[in-house]
């Protein structure tokens, strides 16, 4: 066997379970492993491809009959901050979000476990023990960070840093062509804030100062008002059979 065939990922596919965001329809995902010292290179392939990662997995829904989940990823330098946009950034500008190493600790799980009980009490990841989520934060191998927001403190406009509470993380991947945010949580009880829009906006400023020309969001799922929020970031590429197509203006969901 020579060497490329070996270095090569293999591909595997599930076996249909309900599908998460359309009722009485199945799902089915194509996945691989992303380990070893070419995994941020895969990664990166593979998300320009349409995958998203979980732990060290890169997959993406290989379903028979429907093609409704739909890769979207944020145009940073064109990005239209409207008005409502720029009030969600105004009322959080007490808030700072700082880079950290993907380490677990017991607040990161407590804070998971809050949003999980009250905005996803019957999702996927409703029975995930403080384990489960030490292993979806470090089994890693790629360029990863926990992206968290806490007050603004009188020194975090020298040190980046904020103080207190944990208001809301990320776990977020760089990208050689953008920010992926794999996945994010906030405390449940300040809906008020918008915190789950104020992280994307956040990863949009973020990605601009890096010079990366794409925020990803993973799915994209007409008919599902979980994934409708996503269509507001415009504008924005969605990834159809022919490549990634530029959207201007929001979808019906919308």
């Amino acid at each position: 066997m020579t060497r490329p065939l070996r270095d090569a990922p293999q591909f595997y596919l599930t076996s249909p379970t309900a599908c998460p965001y359309l009722p009485g329809r199945e799902e089915r995902k194509v996945f691989t492993h992303l380990v070893g010292p070419r995994a941020g290179d895969l990664n990166n392939v593979l998300s320009q491809g349409g995958f998203r990662r979980s732990q060290s997995i890169a997959y993406r829904p290989a379903c028979e009959t429907c093609r409704a989940c739909v890769s979207v990823r944020i145009c940073v330098d064109d990005f239209r901050w409207t008005r409502g946009f720029r009030k969600v950034l105004a009322h959080n500008g007490d808030l700072i979000g700082e880079a950290r190493p993907p380490q677990p600790r017991s607040e990161h799980y407590s804070l998971f476990r809050s949003y999980l009980d009250v905005r996803h009490p019957d999702g996927g990841m409703a029975t995930m023990s403080a384990l489960d989520f030490a292993m979806m934060v470090e089994d890693t191998h790629v360029e990863t960070h926990l992206i968290e927001y806490r007050r603004r403190g009188p020194d975090s406009g020298f040190t980046g840093r904020g103080e207190g509470d944990l208001f809301a993380m990320a776990l977020t991947d760089t990208l050689n062509d953008g920010l992926s945010m794999v996945y994010s949580v906030y405390d449940p009880g300040l809906e008020a804030r918008s915190l789950g829009t104020f992280m994307v906006l956040d990863h949009i400023a973020r990605a601009g100062r890096l010079g990366l020309p794409y925020v990803y969001l993973g799915y994209w799922v007409d008919g599902s008002p979980k994934m409708s929020y996503k269509a507001r970031f415009l504008p924005q590429e969605r990834l159809m059979p022919q490549g990634w197509e530029r959207v201007e203006h929001a979808a019906s969901t919308d």
